[in-house]
């Protein structure tokens, strides 16, 4: 790492956690901002005598001011993060997701911080039939998630143009792995279809179940954040995290109830408004700009988060 002091925002969530983790691995002393309404501090229970925790949110000035005093880095994960949620109120989501990080942008310029490295999303694709999804295609957001997470990219460019913050956004696919909350009704697919797999319960899959998604895993989101974070050439850029690789939502439970040693045949149901159908990523700007690589295959990632939520169902 070339930095000593990092601020990770959302640092109590599914990847922010995972994150901190890396971070202090690395050597890095680190702060973490958590309003806990999705985080959980029992994700940062080995480590909470490590780092300095602020509970609160990242639209209250005058915290964000002080957590990112001295810091060299910002690892800016905080967010509402179902699209679903952001459907249902897209105004108290944009005032997070827009407005937080405008406030996180603008303490970073105050405070003289070297660097941050924003979480943004494939949402912003929308459902453009080309595939795979590469970082010049024109954005096409179908859901106020999408738009928000957009609207700070183009903040990050601007604070990097404008005011010389150096920024990298990176636009992640579909995220999973240990710690994903499998609880929320706004869970990602992964999370919620193993948990059925735990408990032996008929799983829901909205569509035809021919959707396809990138999933990767969130070890090597975690990397590619540090990465991007010791890079110059990452400066000012929009830059896919993926693997490239694509498996079909009816597929992925075939291989989750492989897992499990059983299967129930699942129901399907009406999609969700701002549901894409396809996506996958060319990762070619990654590899070229500071090397990333995924290392974790699907089904090695996929038995890892099973053996997690298994042992957690035992707890």
């Amino acid at each position: 790492m070339q930095f000593k002091k990092a601020l990770v925002t959302g640092g109590a969530g599914f990847i922010g956690s995972n994150l901190v983790n890396l971070l202090l691995d690395s050597g890095c002393l680190v702060s973490v901002i958590d309003n806990l309404s999705t985080g959980n501090l029992q994700n940062l229970k080995n480590v909470r005598d490590k780092i300095t925790f602020y509970k609160g949110d990242i639209r209250c000035k005058d915290l964000v001011i002080k957590a990112t005093k001295n810091c060299d880095v910002i690892f800016h994960q905080a967010a509402v993060v179902s699209v679903p949620q952001t459907v249902d109120d897209p105004y108290v989501s944009a005032m997070v997701n827009e407005i937080g990080t405008l406030s996180l942008f603008e303490a970073a310029r105050e405070n003289k911080v070297k660097k941050i490295v924003f979480a943004s999303s494939c949402a912003v694709y929308g459902d453009d039939p080309q595939l795979p999804k590469h970082e010049k295609m024109e954005p096409k957001p179908k859901s106020p998630y999408a738009v928000q997470k957009l609207v700070g990219e183009y903040y990050a460019r601007l604070y990097y143009e404008l005011y010389g913050v150096e920024t990298v956004c990176l636009r992640y696919f579909n995220v999973y792995g240990p710690r994903q909350d499998p609880t929320s009704v706004y869970s990602g697919v992964i999370s919620v279809f193993l948990t059925n797999a735990v408990l032996k319960k008929r799983p829901v899959i909205y569509g035809n179940g021919c959707q396809s998604r990138d999933f990767i895993f969130v070890k090597d989101v975690v990397y590619a954040n540090l990465l991007a974070a010791n890079s110059k050439k990452a400066n000012g850029k929009k830059i896919n995290i993926g693997t490239g690789k694509v498996v079909q939502i009816k597929r992925l439970w075939e291989l989750v109830s492989d897992l499990a040693g059983f299967f129930i045949e699942p129901e399907y149901s009406q999609s969700r408004p701002g549901d894409i159908d396809a996506s996958v990523a060319s990762i070619d700007c990654a590899k070229s700009t500071f090397g990333f690589s995924p290392q974790f295959s699907f089904e090695k990632g996929l038995e890892a988060t099973f053996k997690w939520y298994k042992k957690g169902s035992a707890a």
